[in-house]
């Protein structure tokens, strides 16, 4: 037999606001609907209970009652991020959850009674727990961690569950079969009747579910009709309605209505801050991170301002998330007064780090995206990515493309062999040096000076180059400071070249250069090129 649990959580937009706002809890707060003289009183805490504020009454006879009284209104946003919290948490312990409306939920018990065996009763005590009710109370802890207290009811339709669920003391357990019983001394207020049906049968002089059980079936139809018979069977303990499990939705939302316009950016990311702290517990609890996050602000009168923040990686980082929000709104502002927002994440799996026996552990995954996420608030669009090939034939044209590191491959690749090939490290931006065509008498270089030839002369060998930044250090014989340019001086032993590249002839800046590979007779072997344009010499890399 299927068993079903409720879990249900009485004054519901009361608690769905004191889950946004838990510093209020311990006030006298009443949550209102309405406006002006026409505001009414729909939950209260239990500091307004105890004196005497009721649901229903006006806010003037309230507030008559406690003049201190916090008055929020009603807030559809958080009530509708609440609902969507019941839920998931309801899916940690059921794969088949449905939505019974707010402040409801609906969960298929089938199969679950292995993962909670019972536990050991305390003091000696004859028997063990059963698994359902510790089932129960593991829902009302997980439950009140997320700031949502409900109760919970288990039985085998959703009728005598959700029946249960408003009793108290919580959880509590209908046994199979025992539907009936359990209702029949409940007063018939309890299914729910419509006004005119109510009125009907209290003329009938019936006041309990079991004393319309006990009515004949084909009699309460004749007279009532179809609904008639509905009651009646629900009256029998029969609920013949399945559990419909919901479609879990693509994102994640978390928001509220502010009771005051905010006109400064602080005040905003210090409510901002709570949100995405509970939109990244939701996040974690999946095991999922955000890859989108979506800002919707609703501004005064009527506007609604909407961003959207691409992340370079999945995150949970709240720090990462507020950061964003800061920047962005810096460089967008809204340009009215804030009077509620909603954030909404849009989940991806987070990427997978490489994990190490030995050394240090490997970058995670979330430190990167946080980094990255950083950088392209502060650079820009098109400011921050990966070099990728250009089709060109200039050795230092590149694009920019996404950065999106590939995942850490399952088997270690063996390193290639040698092949004796040399390797170039280029040098950006390329050295401006200067190339001297004057060989000195017997071959000896010659004394360096600011000369730049029209051409490279026919032998290579009287080529001697220098940084231009390092020409005076040279001539005085020092050494140039550290973290300056390296240092080339000396003749052209070998030289091939030149090869010629022209590229972009079609437009006002064309490229013309002349390539040479030069070995200098002091050792070391460069890559230099001259170009025609500006008939400047310059160094592009040195071969290792």
């Amino acid at each position: 037999m299927n068993r079903i649990a409720c879990a249900a959580c009485p004054l519901f937009p009361l608690a769905a606001r004191l889950r946004a706002e838990p510093e209020l809890a311990g006030e006298a707060l009443a949550i209102v609907e309405g406006n002006g003289q026409a505001a009414r009183v729909l939950a209260a805490t239990r500091a307004a209970r105890r004196a005497g504020v009721r649901p229903g009454s006006t806010l003037t006879q309230a507030r008559a009652l406690v003049p201190k009284l916090v008055a929020r209104a009603r807030d559809i946003e958080c009530e509708a991020t609440a609902q969507e919290v019941l839920l998931e948490t309801a899916e940690t312990f059921s794969p088949r959850v449905e939505d019974g409306g707010p402040g409801v939920a609906y969960l298929d018990l089938h199969g679950l009674d292995r993962h909670y065996r019972g536990k050991e009763p305390a003091h000696g005590g004859i028997g063990r727990e059963e698994p359902e009710r510790e089932l129960g109370k593991a829902l009302l802890h997980a439950l009140d961690r997320e700031r949502l207290p409900v109760r919970v009811g288990i039985a085998s339709n959703k009728l005598a569950a959700r029946t249960a669920a408003s009793l108290f003391p919580t959880p509590t357990v209908v046994p199979a079969g025992h539907e009936p019983a359990f209702l029949a001394p409940l007063p018939l207020e309890r299914l729910s009747p419509s006004i005119e049906i109510a009125e009907t049968l209290e003329r009938w002089g019936l006041r309990s579910i079991g004393e319309l059980a006990r009515l004949p079936a084909a009699e309460v139809a004749s007279r009532l009709g179809e609904i008639g018979r509905e009651l009646h069977a629900s009256a029998r303990g029969l609920d013949l309605r399945p559990l419909v499990p919901r479609s879990a939705p693509p994102d994640f939302r978390e928001g509220m209505m502010l009771e005051w316009p905010l006109v400064n950016l602080e005040p905003f990311l210090f409510l901002a801050r709570a949100a995405l702290d509970r939109l990244c517990r939701r996040l974690e609890t999946q095991g999922l991170g955000c890859a989108r996050l979506e800002m919707s602000l609703r501004l005064e009168p009527d506007g609604v301002y909407q961003r959207s923040l691409t992340l370079p990686s999945p995150t949970r980082d709240t720090k990462t998330l507020l950061t964003l929000v800061r920047l962005d709104l810096e460089q967008h502002t809204p340009g009215a007064p804030v009077v509620g927002f909603a954030l909404t994440a849009q989940p991806d799996r987070p990427r997978a780090a490489q994990l190490s026996i030995f050394g240090p552990a490997a970058l995670s995954p979330e430190r990167l995206a946080t980094t990255l996420a950083r950088l392209f608030a502060l650079l820009g669009p098109g400011r921050v990515g990966s070099p990728a090939l250009a089709d060109g034939h200039r050795p230092e044209r590149f694009a920019l493309a996404d950065f999106r590191p590939p995942p850490p491959p399952r088997v270690r690749a063996q390193p290639p062999r040698a092949r004796g090939l040399l390797a170039v490290r280029v040098l950006r931006p390329a050295v401006e040096i200067e190339v001297n065509t004057r060989p000195a008498a017997g071959g000896s270089p010659a004394f360096l000076r600011p000369v730049r030839p029209p051409a490279l002369p026919a032998d290579p060998r009287a080529v001697v180059a220098v940084p231009s930044r390092q020409r005076s250090a040279a001539a005085a014989g020092s050494r140039p400071a550290a973290g300056a340019s390296p240092r080339i001086e000396g003749a052209v032993r070998v030289a091939s070249g030149p090869w010629e590249l022209e590229e972009g002839w079609w437009t006002e800046a064309p490229v013309r250069r002349e390539y040479w590979d030069v070995e200098l007779d002091g050792g070391g072997l460069y890559r230099i090129y001259r170009d025609r344009e500006s008939d400047l010499w310059l160094l592009d890399g040195i071969y290792d």
